[in-house]
């Protein structure tokens, strides 16, 4: 019984996808030592002073040309009484090989720097709306002085914040991003605890803020943020009900809306530090326990050593790190 044949084990390349360069063999691809012979020997016109520059011996030089003639199918350069002179061949390679060689540098070049003073770049930061009051004012005051050509959008902290900054639609998120998995890098920049603003005259509190008057007054509550559900969790705990007449998104004009009334608001305590500074309101600790959280900067992995980025997470480091 004759033997069956059977086909060889050959992978074909599908039809209308382009073959990489490790499927295509039908060229092979020029080492680096040759690519560089060829733009010295075009300069020089000398193997000689080739060696020299390349720290070789001659008979190495020469057989390093032969490789570069048989890859590239031509003499590429003829000896004359003037030297090496390039062929029309060597003539039409020399600009992309010289292409090439500046490429290679690049690569291997080292990381760029950044240059806040003459840098044209945006980052995108996102944070709640208190930040807006707290923390963009300042890192925008130092920006146009170190860095007047750098701009930053501000964009909020939601349920889509982490895949911002995965993606790269977003550099930074300065504050509270509960769920980051790995990938990602955080630094504590502060901790919040909580405080009450209320009109300086308020016509019941006076020099202090106890819990029974802050049970019998009235209230504004903001529902928005960490802040929210600390404060509703440890309400909860105290056994404290409020009568909450007014609820906010934000805290866009609540300074305004404090000092007009005769409502308490409880805030994390830098939003009602700064307030409290505009002198539209006066602050108070707060009469029982609200457990603290921690401010930080969070970033993806993908940007960790870009230079920019880390001038800026430097740059928030100093502006708002508590030491």
């Amino acid at each position: 019984m004759a033997a069956r044949s059977h086909p060889a084990n050959t992978s074909r390349t599908p039809p209308g996808r382009p073959k990489s360069a490790t499927e295509d063999n039908s060229a092979a691809l020029l080492d680096v030592k040759l690519l560089q012979l060829f733009d010295m020997l075009y300069n020089t016109g000398s193997v000689t002073r080739c060696a020299e520059q390349l720290g070789q011996s001659q008979p190495t030089v020469s057989i390093w040309l032969a490789k570069l003639r048989k890859v590239l199918g031509d003499p590429l350069f003829v000896r004359t009484a003037a030297g090496m002179q390039p062929t029309p061949r060597a003539d039409a390679l020399i600009v992309p090989a010289r292409e090439v060689i500046e490429s290679l540098r690049k690569l291997s070049a080292g990381r760029p720097a950044f240059e806040p003073a003459q840098a044209s770049r945006s980052f995108r930061l996102c944070m709640t709306d208190a930040s807006h009051i707290t923390l963009l004012p300042r890192l925008l005051a130092h920006l146009r002085q170190v860095a007047p050509g750098v701009r930053i959008d501000i964009g909020p902290i939601d349920a889509g914040t982490a895949d911002a900054l995965q993606s790269g639609k977003a550099d930074i998120a300065l504050g509270y991003v509960p769920g980051l998995e790995s990938g990602f890098y955080q630094q504590t920049l502060y901790a919040q605890d909580f405080v009450c603003l209320v009109n300086p005259a308020h016509p019941r509190i006076g020099r202090t803020l106890t819990r029974k008057a802050y049970q019998n007054e009235a209230h504004i509550e903001i529902v928005y943020g960490r802040g929210h559900a600390l404060l509703d969790s440890a309400l909860k705990s105290h056994h404290i009900e409020r009568n909450v007449l007014l609820e906010l998104p934000g805290f866009l004009g609540l300074a305004t809306i404090v000092s007009n009334t005769d409502l308490l608001a409880t805030v994390p305590r830098m939003i009602g530090e700064t307030l409290a500074r505009q002198g539209a309101v006066k602050l108070f600790p707060c009469p029982f326990e609200i457990p603290s959280y921690l401010v930080k900067q969070h970033w993806h992995a993908r940007l960790h050593d870009d230079a920019g980025h880390r001038w800026l997470r430097g740059v928030c480091s100093e502006l708002f790190m508590k030491k």
